[in-house]
């Protein structure tokens, strides 16, 4: 303390820093250059997988987009792997093991690029198909963005603004996830989608309990124009709902 004024130490400045920043690799996130140097590593370990003849010894044919890729194989699993991770190995990239796994279609299940690929049933016949469907992950991602949008902080938005934002990112999500059997999940984004919808509506006009009875379905798609995302299903030329 001195004549009033109380001194404070002074901190020195500490640099934020990663670990590959540290050991100078790779590239910062989001970096323009970055989807082209995927491109560039992938574009050779594709092509060293055939000419090597992994593809034809293990039938294994590569389905790949920027960094992430899918090998299918008929043959060894285990040896398509090994073959995989001697060949990054050799262009110098780093496999994320917590990403990585084999998997027995149709016992098991896989993610790749927001769709669960494994056995799904026909809603009409219950026959057993391999097919796809929009994966857990993705409908999280989608109902935790919902759930940001309204929260109590955007309540100065007009409701006509708000369902306009809602539609956006619905009409958006159903245009990529329309493949396979999608109805399962389009209820369950709508059923957020409306609760948290008239939550935000009550909270903006402060109503107590503004549940089904203050703001009914037909006052929400009718007159707000919500999009109804069960009835968009069979809209797609692939969709089975």
């Amino acid at each position: 303390m001195h004549d009033g004024v109380t001194e404070r130490p002074v901190v020195p400045w500490k640099r934020r820093t990663t670990q590959n920043r540290d050991g100078q690799r790779g590239v910062p996130q989001g970096s323009p250059i970055s989807p082209l140097l995927a491109n560039l590593y992938m574009r050779r370990f594709i092509l060293g997988w055939k000419r090597l003849g992994f593809e034809a010894r293990y039938q294994a044919r590569i389905v790949s987009y920027a960094d992430d890729f899918v090998i299918c194989c008929k043959g060894s699993a285990e040896a398509a792997m090994a073959a995989m991770r001697r060949m990054m190995a050799r262009l110098r990239l780093t496999v994320n093991e917590e990403k990585t796994r084999t998997c027995g279609i149709p016992q098991g299940r896989f993610d790749f690029l927001g769709y669960t690929f494994g056995r799904c049933h026909s809603t009409k016949t219950g026959r057993a198909y391999i097919g796809t469907c929009p994966s857990k992950k993705s409908v999280q991602r989608l109902t935790a963005a919902i759930s940001t949008a309204t929260t109590r902080r955007t309540t100065w938005m007009g409701a006509e603004a708000m369902v306009e934002q809602l539609n956006r990112k619905l009409r958006g999500w159903a245009q990529y996830f329309c493949l396979g059997p999608v109805d399962k999940a389009y209820r369950a984004v709508h059923a957020h989608t409306t609760q948290r919808l008239r939550r935000w509506l009550g909270t903006k006009h402060k109503v107590r309990r503004a549940g089904f009875k203050r703001y009914p379905a037909s006052y929400l798609h009718q007159t707000l124009g919500l999009v109804e995302l069960p009835k968009l299903a069979p809209s797609f030329p692939w969709a089975k709902a």
